[in-house]
């Protein structure tokens, strides 16, 4: 069974930095394309960063310059740098991946974390 898991989250002052992953688990074969989303109360899920299986790299434009994905494909994880945080980007992350097990390819399939915390405080 294929799961996904956040962590890194936390409370973090404006101006400062931390980093969240986002670790695959399970009987996977493929992972392409992965994206970080946020979602706040009251608010629609909206990406932050979304990052291909050959490494190619979007942004919304609200965290661009500040805000780096990676993957380290061995690894089957995300991950998610985050710079210069304000209060706005105050939020819950949830990673999002397609993802093939050996079975399903070449089919892939979507799956979501559950989620980690990030509270900016000012």
């Amino acid at each position: 069974q294929v799961q996904l898991v956040e962590s890194g989250g936390g409370l973090v002052q404006a101006g400062g930095s931390t980093r969240l992953s986002c670790a695959a688990s399970g009987n996977i074969f493929s992972i392409n394309a992965v994206g970080w989303y946020r979602q706040t109360p009251g608010k629609q899920r909206e990406l932050v960063a979304g990052i291909s299986e050959g490494g190619i790299t979007n942004y919304a434009d609200s965290v661009k310059g500040r805000f780096t994905i990676s993957r380290d494909n061995a690894k089957n994880t995300v991950y998610l740098q985050m710079n210069s945080l304000k209060p706005e980007d105050t939020a819950v992350y949830y990673c999002n991946a397609g993802i093939s097990t050996r079975s399903s390819w070449p089919a892939h399939y979507d799956y979501w974390g559950r989620g980690t915390q990030v509270t900016v405080s000012s």
